[in-house]
């Protein structure tokens, strides 16, 4: 399987970083990355990880302003790209098909060549604006998976919340993370 992992300027950087920590561990899955600046910026004031420790995770790394790059081109195959964190910015412009940027270009050849974009927006409260260009994107095929809270399940820790969020998503692929809190009312 072949994944684009796109990472935004979006709060909740960690998301993005413990998704390609949670794929490296699938030898049978090659991910290819697109970090935008803001991105870049998030990474380092949110979290432990450096851009190096990121982009090591990785199998192939792009430039954002690289819009030659292979996942610019409907031609290229991946089998799904997932925008995690989704920065609200990124979601208007999946929406409008306004693609700049390498990210918005390989989002918008994921939707126009049929393949699954999973985006994982990151904004509260949302604005009507918001939630126009999240439904536009919604239409459009994207399957929005906001990361949202669980709360089943005597551990609610932060890592725990995490690897669900991660794992919850991985699973509309149909790759098991092992560590998807399911549901027991017992």
């Amino acid at each position: 399987m072949k994944l684009l992992i796109g990472i935004s300027g979006a709060s909740g950087a960690i998301l993005g970083c413990r998704m390609l920590k949670t794929l490296h561990a699938f030898p049978d899955i090659e991910t290819h990355l697109i970090l935008t600046d803001g991105a870049m910026q998030t990474i380092e004031s949110e979290t432990n990880f450096s851009i190096s420790d990121v982009t090591s995770l990785a199998n192939r790394i792009y430039d954002n302003t690289d819009i030659s790059a292979p996942v610019a081109s409907g031609s290229y195959q991946i089998d799904a790209m997932i925008i995690i964190p989704c920065s609200m910015k990124t979601v208007a412009g999946i929406a409008s098909g306004y693609a700049d940027n390498l990210l918005l270009r390989a989002a918008d050849v994921t939707i126009k060549e049929g393949r699954p974009l999973i985006i994982v927006p990151r904004e509260s409260p949302l604005s009507r604006i918001h939630l126009r260009n999240i439904k536009e994107c919604a239409d459009n095929g994207v399957l929005i998976y906001p990361p949202m809270l669980t709360f089943y399940g005597k551990d609610i820790s932060i890592d725990t919340q995490i690897d669900n969020i991660i794992g919850r998503i991985l699973m509309r692929l149909g790759i098991d993370s092992g560590k998807v809190q399911v549901w027991d009312s017992k």
